[in-house]
């Protein structure tokens, strides 16, 4: 069985766990290890006990490096009750740091995988520091095995243009995981709740402030005839007040945090459509992803929102689905959903349900094919090699 050592940012993500998941289905053994962003250690993913590196916090990019460095220090200390892994998986740019310095530990030549799902701004910088930093990752990645990354935007608008990674590279979606593949039906997909009001769902990871302004000024002009419902994590410091202002907002509400698988078809069955626009980083990272959202709520039959102009908008109008705004502005945002009524919503929805499963969903085939990727950059047999040397 495949060994890998999974090194994270942040233990409590709910991406981290969507990924052990998947690796598990696989047929992989994972190991977890990494920073937190609470005030104690994390007990518990997945049936996994971390292994604690330390505390960082959201935004504060002097103290995560500080955080870095010191775990640099205590890595070996730290895993040195292991067994080695067979690959080292290193999920983010600090992680990559840290990555060398356990194979290091381990004295051997464990292959490591470089898991960006995310461009930082920082490393966009054409100053001294976004210079600095992305020659740091051409260092550290210099003899990685394999680039995972989750967008061909990426690729194109940052790996490639400045020669980050020599590696080949796998794009793995954001995609929503299911166990097993499934027909798209009553059990799967209820009918959408009866409006007005109309919902529009926000799920995931709230950091955008412009987004969260523009759904309340939206709500507000249209008088209760639209609602917003957030669920997730807001990143509380992208906000100075993120609960005290939803709570002001009459047709604003928050439910809180979710369980991904668990809870998205419930979460969906609740809303119309799905918010896909982000502007944390307008103009960099926000116009490249494809963010989970965007998959977990077409394959729930959310109609998506986006900007025409992005690559969830581009990626939306290959598929012919969608809404897409010319504009971030309430006014655009009248304009394209304002009128709504239950014959064209009912369209909408049609177009969304009508598309392949496959598209919005990894299942278990998935899973195997990408811990055989994975496999293959080892000398470690795959389940049928016994049966290939009978």
């Amino acid at each position: 069985m495949l060994h890998v050592l999974y090194l994270v940012h942040d233990v409590s993500d709910p991406a981290v766990r969507r990924r052990i998941i998947m690796l598990k289905a696989g047929g992989a053994q994972v190991t977890l290890a990494g920073f937190r962003r609470t005030a104690s250690p994390i007990a518990e993913v997945e049936g996994l006990r971390p292994i604690d590196l330390g505390a960082t916090r959201d935004g504060r990019f002097a103290q995560r490096l500080a955080a870095v460095t010191k775990a640099a220090v205590s890595i070996g200390s730290k895993l040195g009750s292991m067994p080695r892994p067979d690959l080292i998986i290193a999920r983010n740019l600090e992680m990559l740091a840290l990555a060398r310095r356990a194979r290091s530990a381990f004295q051997s030549t464990v292959p490591i995988v470089y898991e960006c799902l995310d461009i930082h701004r920082l490393v966009l910088r054409d100053d001294f520091l976004g210079k600095a930093m992305r020659g740091a990752e051409r260092y550290l990645a210099r003899d990685v095995k394999l680039l995972v990354t989750s967008s061909p935007a990426f690729i194109a608008n940052y790996f490639k243009p400045f020669g980050q990674i020599a590696a080949p590279v796998e794009l793995l979606e954001n995609k929503y995981f299911e166990p097993a593949a499934v027909l798209l039906d009553d059990r799967t997909v209820a009918e959408a709740p009866v409006a007005p009001p109309w919902r529009i769902g926000w799920f995931g990871a709230l950091r955008c402030r412009r987004s969260l302004e523009l759904l309340a000024e939206f709500s507000r002009r249209l008088e209760g005839r639209f609602e917003i419902i957030l669920r997730g994590r807001p990143a509380l410091s992208e906000f100075p007040d993120f609960h005290g202002f939803v709570e002001s907002e009459p047709w604003l509400s928050f439910g809180g945090p979710y369980r991904n698988p668990e809870d998205m078809a419930t979460i969906y069955r609740e809303v119309h459509f799905s918010w896909a626009i982000d502007f944390f980083e307008q103009g960099l990272n926000s116009e490249w992803l494809l963010p989970n959202r965007l998959y977990e709520g077409c394959r729930f039959g959310a109609v998506p929102i986006s900007m025409g102009n992005t690559e969830t908008g581009r990626f939306l109008d290959r598929q012919g689905i969608g809404v897409l705004l010319p504009k971030a502005t309430p006014e655009a945002l009248e304009a394209a959903l304002g009128d709504m009524e239950q014959h064209r919503f009912g369209k909408l929805r049609a177009c969304v349900l009508a598309r392949n499963p496959r598209t919005w969903s990894h299942d278990r085939s998935d899973c195997r094919a990408l811990v055989e990727k994975l496999r293959g950059l080892t000398a470690v047999p795959g389940p049928y090699a016994a049966e290939a040397l009978a």
